[in-house]
């Protein structure tokens, strides 16, 4: 058939479409209250999305004993102080190993209602009877149960049923015991018959069961064990073989009660890593006593989400939202600026008080141990695992397509139209490059393609010093007098 006049013919778009995600993702590691949940055998060594604090504590229960249920920290923090989402939440307290008898306990009944003040009671096995030898009640027949936001038990009596008259009741069963969780616990295994993936080990599970590379990686109340943080640094450095996070460590407050304590207790623990930053001591928020890593860490997720999704801010000076400093045990602690950046020469990030508390620290835990620039600051550090991670996500779908100059140059343009997006505001440039130096033939023909890229994130301007003089000629010109 013939034409006649002006047509126009559309190709596909030669560069990749950038990926974009939430560079700051936490995984956090701990116990919950789990009794709470609708389905608790479910939320044990599993991966859980939320996609708010609300829609955590649906999930995993929520209570405030922070030191018990150390997930409920992150909990507190994301819905009350950044408000800051998605996080991912793993969940090693279980039900069936880690509980015991709960003793009798007589409550009184008002208005229907009574109130076992103890969270962790576990529903089934529970027995719910009037005082003496009266008969049990039946759960959904002549009560119904709840939790209240503390995460006691909550008994309301159906009216018109058997204990319609009753004044109290006697309650017996099992509640959970979080003192039986170990740092063994956090750190988990992997089952050699099954496969099956317990504790940190399922860091490795985030992105193929959920799509999410993990940002941060964290065990609010756990970390400051050497066993668990060594670990968390690790998985950090290396996840599913190919992406990098940053470890948020705790440093242990038993150990380091004062700011001079820091520096031994930090190599004693081993928190080197480039791939960590290390903190003390504890936050505070009214009474309740919060590890920093749950603070920091969601702070640093809040600056990177306004920041459109860029991890090129410190976390330093940055504004915390607490009302204090402490160690573990809730024993105030309040370091003025000067001390506060001597625990920043051993590696350590702490807080000060500067019209209100803010974090203090650029170093990563590879400091003072290392003097590469891309290791010791914490933003560098995490703009090179930011950059590699998006890299990979970005040009995945470009691995197994012939290695022909049509692909060399769809990676090098998009790459280098992406990177000078973020130019001169996030770093100061990028490049890539494909040299044939890099890629003998024996390469080519084993499938192997390798290019060069320099990135240049900007340090944090950590010293800014202003020198004074008297300028005696200036006095003398204004209070000389005239002639």
């Amino acid at each position: 058939m013939s034409k006649h006049g002006i047509f126009i013919h559309e190709e596909g778009t030669a560069l990749a479409a950038p990926i974009s995600g939430n560079c700051a993702v936490q995984v956090v590691i701990g116990t919950a209250p789990v009794n709470m949940a609708a389905n608790p055998a479910e939320v044990v060594n599993k991966p859980i999305l939320a996609n708010s604090a609300q829609e955590a504590m649906a999930a995993l229960g929520y209570c405030t004993d922070f030191k018990n249920y150390t997930l409920c920290q992150s909990m507190y923090v994301t819905g009350n102080i950044y408000q800051i989402s998605p996080v991912v939440y793993i969940n090693v307290l279980d039900p069936a190993k880690h509980k015991k008898n709960l003793e009798k306990q007589t409550v009184q009944v008002n208005q229907m209602q009574a109130v076992v003040k103890k969270a962790g009671i576990l529903k089934e096995g529970l027995t719910v009877t009037g005082p003496s030898a009266s008969p049990s009640l039946e759960n959904g027949t002549d009560y119904t149960l709840s939790f209240d936001t503390e995460g006691n038990l909550v008994i309301t009596l159906i009216e018109g049923k058997k204990g319609n008259d009753l004044t109290s009741l006697e309650v017996t069963g099992n509640i959970l015991d979080p003192s039986m969780v170990k740092a063994t616990d956090i750190v988990g295994a992997v089952d050699p018959s099954t496969g099956t993936e317990t504790g940190a080990q399922l860091i490795r599970a985030v992105y193929p069961s959920l799509g999410i590379v993990p940002g941060l990686i964290l065990a609010p109340g756990w970390s400051q064990t050497p066993e668990v943080g060594i670990a968390l640094a690790a998985k950090a450095a290396n996840i599913n073989g190919v992406f990098k996070a940053m470890a948020l460590l705790d440093l242990d407050t038993t150990k380091a009660k004062k700011y001079t304590d820091c520096k031994k207790v930090k190599e004693d623990s081993g928190y080197t890593s480039a791939f960590c930053t290390v903190l003390w001591p504890c936050d505070k928020v009214g009474e309740m006593v919060i590890a920093k890593s749950a603070v920091v860490a969601a702070m640093m997720a809040y600056q990177d989400s306004v920041n459109g999704d860029v991890p090129n801010l410190s976390p330093s000076n940055k504004m915390l939202g607490v009302t204090g400093q402490c160690l573990a045990d809730g024993t105030e602690v309040c370091i003025d600026q000067d001390q506060a950046s001597t625990v920043n020469t051993y590696g350590v990030v702490t807080a000060t008080n500067v019209n209100g508390w803010r974090c203090w620290g650029n170093y990563t835990g590879a400091y003072p141990g290392s003097n590469d620039a891309k290791d010791i600051w914490i933003p560098v550090r995490r703009m090179f695992n930011w950059h590699g991670n998006t890299f990979i996500q970005t040009y995945f779908s470009k691995v197994d397509d012939p290695m022909n100059q049509v692909l060399i140059e769809s990676i090098v343009d998009s790459e280098n139209i992406r990177c000078a997006a973020y130019a001169p505001d996030k770093w100061a440039g990028a490049s890539i490059e494909y040299r044939k130096a890099d890629n003998p033939t024996t390469d080519i023909l084993a499938g192997k393609m390798t290019f060069r890229q320099k990135i240049a994130p900007y340090t944090p301007a950590q010293e800014i010093n202003n020198t004074l003089s008297y300028d005696t000629d200036l006095l003398a010109s204004v209070l000389g007098g005239g002639e």
